[in-house]
């Protein structure tokens, strides 16, 4: 991509702060067998996330450098999950061929795509629809609904499940006119407060403190791409949140993972307390779950003066359907992706791109975020969501299909390192910086393995 090509996707994105040192972005799509230019949105999301690491850098005394993400690299990174070896063995997906999780079409002729992977969600499905958990039962019930009613239905419920749009229907639904009409990445101050004292150190993010309550993979992948600049990451997960384990894996880099009950009083406890001792929080709950806890973004602002809050989401952090749950593939869904990206009947895009590059662009958001503390100073409010990072992909256009098949990583993109699931084969972080390139010194471990606590390293 050349620099009027890169220009072109930052003004797309209507960010309020992009990095003073700029990118290059070696590589055009496709590189995925896609319609759409997914290869380069990872790229310059990625260059943009790795640019702004470069700046906290040099703010905090390190020297310039030059940045570059190519675009096969960065569309390998969007289909990480796939490309995992453990002991030599692809990670199995979990849950694989759910019935519950499928695209179906509805006796009105529109398409929805159910999302009931988590045992939760698929027995809520199959209790809503009064049928067997077979691709045909399924089927044959979905006959008989009307699939605007039946996304509504599952909302009701709080289960997940979209109506498949165009571009058009989303663009004018009341949601999808609100999603489309903020930037990709919202960052706004939120509260006042002096700038961090902030010593030089080794690696862009060395010293700062990430809370990461976030799971599956649009959550995790921020924390995973600060974790891969030197920030100290802390996962925490809950035992009433179901997670999925190949997910765990691949967002696991970089990171020590405990767990806390948030129902036990005393877990909740701790957790306050780690909020307030962080630099970064980073929530992927559904908008507005954690503020009866005390965890709102105006709450931490008020008790950490300085503190990052970066929301991330699937449909958008304001609209009606804000407090929705949502998946990488609803989003897809709503958006209008589904129907461009298939032929006859709605295919979804190859790797999980919605997912990866939100995460990205979380992290970028956090970053540009810290960068204004440690020089402006304030509390800051980031958000990011599926829904957001879809629009952004759909203003590239669209390009004829490309042969089928996820290329294969190259020798020199992987390394292999000893994790708590066993011998682990994983992409290296794909961007190139000359100063601090980008590296995890922790592999993935158990979900609760270490304990509620910063680590001393």
């Amino acid at each position: 991509m050349d620099e009027s090509q890169i220009s072109a996707w930052l003004r797309r994105s209507r960010l309020s702060r992009l990095p003073a040192i700029r990118f290059e972005v070696p590589g055009a799509d496709p590189a995925l067998p896609s319609r759409y230019r997914v290869g380069e949105a990872a790229a310059v999301a990625l260059g943009l996330s790795a640019a702004a690491a470069a700046d906290i850098h040099q703010t905090r005394g390190g020297p310039a450098q030059q940045v570059s993400s190519e675009v096969r690299a960065a569309a390998l990174a969007i289909t990480s999950y796939q490309h995992n070896r453990l002991d030599g063995k692809p990670v199995p997906r979990q849950p694989p061929g759910v019935p519950t999780s499928s695209i179906y079409q509805c006796g009105s002729g529109g398409w929805v795509h159910l999302q009931g992977g988590l045992p939760h969600l698929r027995q809520g499905t199959l209790d809503l629809l009064g049928c067997a958990d077979h691709l045909s039962a399924i089927a044959e019930t979905l006959r008989h609904w009307d699939a605007g009613e039946l996304e509504e239905a599952l909302a009701a419920r709080g289960l997940c499940g979209a109506r498949a749009r165009t571009w058009d229907e989303w663009s004018q639904h009341e949601q999808g006119a609100v999603v489309t009409a903020a930037p990709l990445v919202e960052i706004v101050r939120i509260g006042d407060a002096p700038p961090k004292r902030s010593a030089r150190t080794g690696r862009p993010l060395g010293g700062i403190r990430v809370l990461d309550l976030t799971r599956i993979l649009a959550g995790p992948v921020s924390g995973k791409t600060l974790a891969s600049h030197g920030a100290d990451v802390l996962h925490v997960s809950t035992p009433a949140r179901p997670n999925i384990r190949n997910c765990v894996i691949d967002t696991g880099f970089g990171k020590h993972t405990c767990e806390l009950d948030l129902n036990q009083p005393a877990d909740a406890g701790r957790l306050r307390d780690l909020a307030h001792s962080c630099d970064i929080f980073v929530n992927g709950y559904r908008s507005g779950a954690l503020e009866s806890r005390g965890l709102g973004a105006a709450e931490l602002a008020e008790r950490a003066p300085g503190i990052i809050y970066v929301s991330v989401n699937c449909y958008g952090n304001d609209g009606p359907w804000r407090e929705r749950r949502g998946w990488e593939q609803l989003a897809q869904t709503v958006t209008g992706i589904v129907l461009t990206e298939g032929d006859e009947t709605p295919r979804l895009l190859p790797g999980a791109p919605n997912d990866y590059i939100t995460g990205f662009m979380a992290a970028y958001g956090a970053m540009a975020a810290l960068q204004a503390q440690l020089t402006e100073g304030g509390s800051w409010w980031v958000g990011a969501s599926l829904c957001q990072t879809a629009a952004w992909i759909q203003g590239a256009g669209n390009l004829p299909r490309p042969p089928t098949g996820v290329p294969e990583p190259l020798a020199e993109d992987c390394s292999v390192m000893d994790s708590g699931f066993g011998r682990l084969r994983y992409l290296r972080p794909s961007v190139a910086m000359s100063a601090t390139q980008p590296y995890w010194d922790l592999p993935p471990s158990p979900l609760g393995s270490h304990g509620a606590e910063w680590s001393r390293r």
